[in-house]
């Protein structure tokens, strides 16, 4: 992510999924927090990061 537009798409994907209830993502260094209302699974961020047009990294 480069710029506040990619901000905006991956936390419009993100938003979307059902139970969450905020998104904060840190461009500086290409995190993104979400918090919900109950456990989401790998695969359910997965793929609204990929809608968005993005990959999720492993965390080291």
């Amino acid at each position: 992510m480069t710029c506040g537009h990619c901000v905006a798409s991956v936390t419009e994907e993100l938003s979307e999924v059902a139970g969450v209830t905020a998104v904060d993502v840190e461009l500086s260094s290409g995190t993104v927090t979400v918090t919900s209302t109950r456990e989401l699974s790998d695969a359910e961020v997965d793929a609204a990061v990929t809608e968005a047009g993005y990959a999720v990294a492993s965390g080291s």
